[in-house]
């Protein structure tokens, strides 16, 4: 009995855009433009004879029809996606793929990472960033370095900081600073996604009511925090892990030298009970070595 499934093309366009609830961002993934995108969903919900998204001005939302599809999709592809790499593995010379956020990548990872290619010339890697929680699922990736708690299901986890949160800025701005009080009047800058911020360290030292006389300044990552910070823009409240390296080098300064611990880390991640690829067990093992030598 023959099946009557939709194009797989329009498939992966509804999975794609159902995951960054975003034809854009889908586009930007399958490589095609975002009015193929659209066209391939009209097209999937002609044949299905459903409307799956609901087209809002500043976005999509997934209709009831489209919420119950997700999963369906979504599993087929990943046992898809699976069943190519145990049947026929994956390509040698296919780079080892790690996926982290851009903080990451730029400021705990790179100052690293010449020691591994120093250790191992011969493995390929390539490094693909995300910004929200949704957008890491170990889909096209090998290993991933998530921000968070450690409980995310289907994935072995490995701890790699501890963050602790503290004011930085050019040391410009740090001759200025005495206490936290001085930050009064001042441009302080926050990065988008984190639970422990500015407000959670103004009223760990005493001085919340400070929040309301200051300017702030948000950025969507990090590394945009970082940028501006380095340029002089204002007051970063920066993770540890990011700043060791500029303030060892007296690029940035921690003026206060009041660091407040967070529950939140970064943490190595692979899909649990998988065989990993050789290149990815050498640079998970890598990556954990750094955590335990405190590099």
């Amino acid at each position: 009995m023959s099946r009557r499934l939709p194009p797989a093309q329009t498939l992966h366009a509804f999975d794609a855009a159902a995951r960054h609830m975003s034809f854009t961002e889908a586009a930007r993934e399958l490589g095609v433009t975002q009015a193929a995108v659209s066209q391939r969903i009209r097209l999937l919900e002609h044949q299905l004879g459903q409307t799956l998204f609901l087209r809002h001005a500043r976005g999509l939302e997934l209709t009831e029809a489209g919420q119950a599809f997700m999963p369906a999709v979504t599993e087929a592809f990943e046992r898809l996606s699976t069943g190519i790499a145990e049947a026929f593995g994956t390509p040698r010379d296919a780079p080892l793929t790690v996926r982290t956020t851009p903080g990451f990548a730029a400021h705990w990872l790179a100052p690293r990472f010449h020691d591994f290619q120093r250790a191992h010339p011969g493995i390929s890697l390539r490094i693909t960033t995300a910004v929200w929680p949704n957008d890491f699922d170990l889909d096209g990736a090998d290993l991933e370095v998530r921000y968070g708690h450690g409980e995310w299901d289907g994935v072995e986890c490995q701890r790699l900081t501890h963050e602790r949160l503290a004011p930085v800025c050019t040391p410009a701005t740090a001759r200025e600073l005495r206490d936290p009080e001085d930050l009064a009047g001042r441009q302080l800058l926050h990065a988008a996604g984190f639970a422990t911020g500015w407000p959670q360290w103004l009223a760990w030292v005493g001085a919340g009511h400070l929040l309301d006389r200051t300017t702030p300044l948000i950025g969507d990552t990090m590394a945009v925090v970082l940028a501006l910070t380095m340029r002089d823009a204002g007051i970063a409240l920066a993770r540890s892990g990011f700043v060791e390296t500029a303030l060892a080098e007296g690029t940035l300064v921690a003026p206060f030298d009041l660091w407040l611990e967070t529950d939140e880390s970064f943490f190595l991640t692979r899909v649990a009970g998988r065989q990993p690829r050789p290149d990815a067990e050498i640079f998970w093992t890598w990556l954990v070595g750094q955590r335990e030598a405190g590099t």
